[in-house]
């Protein structure tokens, strides 16, 4: 089931473009990835999968989001994150991959070219994540 505040932001995403959500996953089967791969989900990124197990937004320019059923399945040891600390959960359309800090429900998109993530770049969540889209993918709100 999903909150209050994720309804209100898929109830706008579904206005706004083309998206591709996937069916969703189980709480089961999300506490066995996370103790098969030894590491705990942002609790925003839980409720996502509850939703859609990962998916698409705002097409073609906008991003890819890893599923943990459905292909592309979350990889924790993506060769693109910056280091062993980040697990890469999606991609910008540029290929810039959006992650979360390990044992933290942070959000940020790591900048390939320039080898960091960036300040404007890092979220406290994954809700903040997706209220930012608009902004992060230039496309107004």
């Amino acid at each position: 089931m999903i909150s209050e505040e994720l309804k209100v932001i898929l109830d706008k995403f579904k206005e706004q473009g083309k998206m591709s959500f996937l069916e969703a996953t189980t709480e089961d089967k999300i506490a066995l990835f996370e103790k098969e791969n030894n590491i705990t989900l942002p609790s925003g990124y839980k409720e996502w999968l509850g939703f859609s197990d990962g998916g698409e937004l705002f097409l073609p320019a906008g991003i890819q989001l890893y599923g943990i059923e459905h292909k592309p399945v979350i990889d924790v040891n993506d060769d693109s994150r910056p280091s062993e600390d980040y697990v890469v959960i999606g991609a910008l359309a540029s290929g810039d991959p959006i992650l979360f800090e390990k044992n933290s429900e942070k959000i940020a998109i790591y900048n390939q070219v320039a080898g960091r993530i960036e300040d404007d770049e890092i979220y406290d969540d994954f809700i903040a994540f997706l209220k930012d889209l608009y902004d992060l993918l230039g496309i107004g709100g």
